[in-house]
């Protein structure tokens, strides 16, 4: 089973391009941080209510993306509040980014390629070579988003995440998200990790959106 981290990267990657979708890095950054965090609630090593987070398990998880992860958090304190918690993981983001697609490589998901853009600048990109576990995040969320099925705890979570970094039209058309509105909505509300989380990545990503205006 792939990590929220992963599932987010693929959910990011653009087929065509081989390369992640146009994000600002910020942005970005925010939403790794806010999946790493998601998995460590996920395997009970943190807890939060809608203020506050807690290292409730300091066990390695044997993950290296999320011991370093929990390993920032712990370095914190106690008594972060989940904005902060997300803004502290994020500053590592980049170096989770490579460590995902570096294992979606291994697992023979991505294939890796490097080459040159303009003869200058190394690039690299990441075309899909086995485009199933893609397709299985982007069917799922889509079955549970426009049915009245009752979701796994889990695609609760990443419901959560992708609601709040606006990530859907990733996975529905316009007008399916119209259609499902009320349907995110009520699933957003069934966990109060998930809501914690999405609020802290809403808030800064607004924080975001408003420092550029100003600027």
């Amino acid at each position: 089973m792939l990590s929220f981290v992963e599932e987010i990267i693929l959910l990011l990657l653009d087929d065509a391009k081989g390369a992640l979708v146009d994000m600002p890095l910020s942005a970005f950054n925010v939403v790794v941080s806010g999946a790493a965090l998601m998995d460590l609630a996920i395997r009970n090593r943190i807890d939060t209510d809608l203020e506050k987070a807690v290292v409730t398990d300091p066990t390695p998880t044997g993950d290296d993306i999320l011991d370093d992860a929990l390993g920032r958090l712990r370095e914190a304190g106690d008594g972060l509040t989940v904005a902060e918690c997300v803004d502290r993981i994020a500053a590592a983001a980049d170096d989770y980014k490579e460590r995902a697609l570096e294992r979606l490589v291994a697992h023979g998901i991505l294939r890796e390629e490097n080459g040159r853009f303009l003869w200058v600048f190394h690039t690299r990109r990441y075309p899909v070579i086995d485009d199933r576990e893609q397709r299985e995040v982007k069917a799922r969320l889509r079955q549970i988003l426009l049915s009245d099925e009752i979701p796994d705890p889990r695609d609760v979570v990443l419901i959560c995440l992708v609601d709040a970094c606006r990530l859907f039209g990733l996975v529905l058309t316009a007008a399916e998200i119209e259609t499902a509105d009320a349907r995110i909505a009520q699933l957003r509300k069934l966990d109060l990790i998930g809501q914690a989380v999405g609020a802290a990545v809403w808030d800064i990503q607004s924080s975001i959106a408003l420092a550029a205006t100003a600027g």
